[in-house]
Order: C-alpha cells, then structure tokens, then sequence
C-alpha cells in the first residue's frame, strides 16, 4: 500500500505490506507521524479527502480498494471495525449512545430495537459495564473515555467482525482504565477468534496482546516479526532504541519510586 497526499504529493506511507492471520493480533509500533493511524485509516478507507492510496486491501479473498462506497459501509462495521484513540469521536454527541448501537446493528442485521437492545445489554456486561440499559440512554459527554472504549469493544463482541483495528486504544485514558480496556480486548479476542491489528507506541501494550509486531518510521516498515523474535533479537537499530528508551523509562520510575520493592506495593 502507498498513501500519498494528492494537494503535495507527499508520500506519507511508502509500499508497505503485511498480513494478520485470523485469531492472531498484529502490533504496528512507532513514534508518532511514522505513519501506524494513516495505514489503519487506510484498510478501512477513511482518511481525509486529500490522502490518496493505491495498492490491495485483501479481507477474505475481497480486495476492499476495488469497492464501491456503497458496498465499502456494509464492510466497515461487519467485517471490519475500528476502535479508536478517542472514545468521544466514535459517538454523535448530539444522541444517546444506544441511538449508535441501533442504527449499526439494524443496519448490518436488521435487528429490532429490542434484539439490539438485549444483545448489547449482555455485551456491555461482559466488559464490565454496570446498568447497561440506563447507560445506554446518556450522552458521550456524561461516560468517561474508559467507558466509551469499553462500549466500542461491546459493541465489537455483538458484530463479530473478521479484523478489528485498535488504534492507540488506551493513550487518552488514565492507568486503571488502560489496564481493563487491556483485558478487555486480550478477552475480545479470545471470544470472537477475531483477526486484530493493535497500534500503540507503548511497547508494554504490545508485548502483552500481540503475536506479531511491525515496526514503522517515516512511513516505511522497516522490521516484522513476531513478538518474541522482536524483544529477544532484534535486527534493527530503530528498534533497539525503542526498546531501549522504554526500558531506561522503567529504570528510572523505579529509582523514583525508592526500587522495585516499593513499586511492586
């Protein structure tokens, strides 16, 4: 895939391929403007007006850049879902959030307003949700980020999907609510045998839910592996130092913190 800006002619991602297998989760790993929210914004063919792409998004023998617009929304959702960085951009702030769930399940099953509203009633309770149903009648604006993230995933286990894409997840949330967005995507995926692709620059993320890492800068992959191969032997000199600077992080919230032993408390 090549994704260029047509007002510039900028090349933002350069000829970059890869492929996640269904039931394995793949990590695109990078500083930030190396290109990972571009490439996800691409498979699922949302990026702005201005960027433009070339190349095959194969989902199931479909080739997803061939599609018309029309057969590309039945896809989105369906077949491919997208939880994103901020949990208050996925919803109209102007309804309710069940008004989302509604509209997205009785368009790609046609459910009835009481299927669509038992299904995802058990959803959101399996991710921890408390009054499912009177949360589903409040505005984005009164939920924190951790409960929207947490209703993107429930309503990602009610669509079954065959690929979702993850991108930076749990970045606007604080420490508690990235480590049960965490759980609840590790379950998601135990749950639905979902292929899924996971963007973060946080490297302890990664290593805790992928298989496979790809590892971008200025808009080029340049090391894919699998997790353990990435951590253990890395070939590039990028990569090292991303694994270095988080390591030396963690050495010195540990010297700050009095040691491991009080950490660890």
């Amino acid at each position: 895939m090549r994704i260029w800006d047509h007002t510039t002619g900028k090349v933002v991602v350069y000829n970059s391929s890869f492929q996640v297998s269904q039931g394995r989760c793949l990590a695109i790993v990078g500083e930030s403007g190396s290109g990972k929210s571009v490439t996800c914004r691409a498979i699922m063919r949302l990026n702005t007006f201005k960027m433009r792409q070339s190349g095959n998004i194969r989902l199931n023998g479909v080739d997803l850049a061939e599609l018309s617009e029309a057969d590309m929304r039945r896809h989105r959702g369906r077949h491919l879902c997208l939880i994103m960085q901020n949990g208050m951009r996925a919803f109209d702030p102007s309804s309710p959030v069940g008004s989302h769930f509604r509209d997205t399940l009785w368009q790609h099953y046609g459910w009835s307003r009481s299927q669509i509203t038992s299904r995802m009633a058990k959803a959101m309770g399996s991710v921890r949700l408390q009054d499912p149903v009177a949360l589903m009648n409040k505005y984005p604006h009164q939920l924190s980020g951790g409960m929207l993230q947490r209703m993107m995933i429930a309503l990602a286990i009610v669509l079954e999907p065959t690929l979702i894409i993850a991108d930076e997840p749990t970045s606007a949330l604080d420490t508690l609510s990235q480590y049960e967005v965490m759980e609840q995507l590790i379950a998601l995926r135990a749950e639905t045998g979902c292929a899924m692709i996971f963007v973060s620059h946080d490297l302890s993320l990664v290593q805790r839910i992928a298989d496979d890492i790809v590892v971008m800068r200025d808009g080029e992959i340049l090391e894919h592996g699998t997790t353990a191969d990435i951590f253990s032997g890395t070939r590039h000199e990028y990569t090292r130092h991303l694994l270095e600077a988080k390591q030396r992080l963690n050495r010195n919230f540990s010297n700050r913190m009095g040691g491991l032993q009080h950490v660890d408390r």
